[in-house]
C-alpha cells in the first residue's frame, strides 16, 4: 500500500517512517510536518493510507478529515487517549495507535487497513460480458448480488470518496469501486467525463447552459477543460 506520514514532530515522523519500513507492503511516498502541505498532495496524488497526527499547530489532524476530498484510509498516530471515540465517527479511519507505538501494535493496524482495503476490492465494480455482443451492458455487484445494467439505462456516474453512485432511468446504485475504472468499462462514443466528479451519457442530455449540463433531472457541472470536448459531441445546427 502507498503511504504518507503526516506528524509536526520530526522524531515521530522519523519512527514512523521506520515502523513502516519493516513492512514489504508499505511504501512511503511523502511526508509532511503539517496538514496543508500533505492536502495539497492528495488533491494531485492517490494514496492507500495515511498515517496522521491529531494534535498539529493550526490546522489539526480532524481538521484534515473534514478538508479530505479523497477517503484514504487513516491510521492516528497520537500521544492523546482522548479523542478514540470521536475519531471512530470516521469511515476512513481504520486504528488509533498511542505513541510511543511497538512494532507489533503498529504492524496489526497496518494490517486491519489491508483487510478492509481486500474487501472492499473485492466487493468493486464486477463487469462481466453476458450478451454475444459484450458491448451493451455490464453487472454490478450490489451486497453480492450481480445486478445487470444496459449502457443506455445509466444517465450518469459520479464520484463519491471510495464509492460510485450510478444514477439510471429507474433507479441508483452505489458501489465500491473508483472513477477510473468504471471509465475503463463504459463506451467512449456514448459517455463523457466532463468534470472530475462525473461522467454522463451524452444521449441523456437535455439542456446545456453555462457550465453545466442538465440531464436527466440531475444538474451536472462541467469543468473548463471538459466542455470543449462536450461541445464536439453535440449535433450542433
Amino acid at each position: 500500500m502507498e503511504c504518507i506520514i503526516i506528524d509536526d514532530e520530526k522524531t515521530s515522523r522519523i519512527i514512523i517512517n521506520q515502523l513502516c519500513e519493516s513492512l514489504d507492503s508499505l511504501e512511503i511516498k511523502a511526508e509532511f510536518s503539517n496538514a496543508i502541505d500533505a492536502i495539497k498532495y492528495l488533491n494531485k496524488y492517490e494514496v492507500d493510507l495515511v498515517f496522521l497526527d491529531i494534535h498539529m499547530p493550526g490546522f489539526n489532524g480532524f481538521d484534515f478529515l473534514q478538508t479530505l476530498k479523497t477517503s484514504p484510509k487513516i491510521i492516528l498516530t497520537t500521544s492523546d487517549t482522548n479523542y478514540a471515540l470521536k475519531a471512530f465517527e470516521y469511515d476512513n479511519i481504520v486504528d488509533y495507535l498511542v505513541k510511543p507505538i511497538t512494532q507489533d501494535r503498529f504492524t496489526k493496524a497496518v494490517l486491519k487497513a489491508e483487510a478492509l482495503s481486500d474487501s472492499i476490492k473485492s466487493d468493486e465494480l464486477s463487469v462481466q460480458s453476458k450478451l454475444n455482443s459484450g458491448d451493451d451492458e455490464l453487472f454490478v455487484n450490489i451486497n453480492g448480488r450481480l445486478v445487470k445494467l444496459r449502457f443506455d439505462e445509466i444517465i450518469l456516474v459520479e464520484a463519491k470518496g471510495d464509492y460510485i453512485l450510478i444514477k439510471t432511468d429507474n433507479e441508483n446504485f452505489t458501489i465500491h469501486s473508483t472513477m477510473k475504472k468504471i471509465e475503463e468499462k463504459l463506451p467512449v462514443n456514448s459517455f463523457l467525463k466532463v468534470h472530475r466528479s462525473f461522467v454522463i451519457n451524452t444521449s441523456k442530455i437535455i439542456d446545456i447552459e453555462n457550465n453545466s449540463v442538465l440531464i436527466g433531472k440531475n444538474v451536472v457541472p462541467v469543468s473548463r477543460s471538459n466542455r470543449s470536448e462536450l461541445m464536439k459531441r453535440l449535433n450542433l445546427l
